[in-house]
């Protein structure tokens, strides 16, 4: 059986602890959301894919009078998951509609297409923010639990969203100086 890219995030975050489908999703969305999503319409279908092969399996476990199935790693689906991070990355995707816009910025005038730099250093920098906000609590459970990987990626993600931030800066000012040294011709 071929496993998605999102099956393979759910077997990471069940290998960790037991979770719901809700748990994974919210957990996704406070961690690799910020370099690979997952929804709901992505993590249920997975579930029962993943549950079917056996490489986890769900207890019901209801909250008062709501329905909750709690996924645990099977041993098979420890194996596969471990077999996958052996593998050396097969997808290096960057998805970034705003350098999508400004690969097409040339049909407007230079003016305009900086606002797409100054919307996207914006974002970076709200990013790189949040993500520091998340330091200390990933330093903490790196030494609860001899983690450093999640502390490693955060400390990345916080890295490239600066670096990212200030190339936009440097674009715009390169863009716009360009700009002005046409006008003064």
């Amino acid at each position: 059986m071929e496993l998605s890219p999102t099956a393979y995030v759910i077997l990471g975050m069940v290998s960790r602890e037991p979770r719901s489908g809700y748990e994974i999703k919210a957990l996704v969305d406070d961690t690799t959301r910020f370099f690979w999503a997952a929804s709901y319409g992505q993590i249920y279908p997975e579930l029962k894919r993943l549950s079917e092969a056996g490489l986890v399996e769900g207890v019901d476990a209801p909250r008062g009078e709501r329905k909750r199935t709690v996924y645990a790693i099977t041993a098979d689906g420890e194996d596969e998951l471990k077999a996958w991070l052996r593998q050396p990355p097969q997808t290096f995707e960057m998805r970034e509609e705003g350098l999508l816009k400004l690969f097409f910025a040339g049909v407007l005038p230079p003016e305009q297409a900086a606002e797409t730099l100054r919307a996207m250093r914006a974002h970076r920098l709200q990013v790189a923010e949040r993500l520091r906000t998340m330091e200390p609590k990933a330093e903490e459970k790196k030494l609860e639990k001899d983690d450093p990987y999640p502390l490693m990626v955060l400390q990345g993600g916080i890295e490239f969203a600066e670096w990212f931030a200030e190339w936009c800066e440097r674009m715009e000012t390169r863009l716009l100086g360009s700009t002005q040294t046409k006008r003064s011709s």
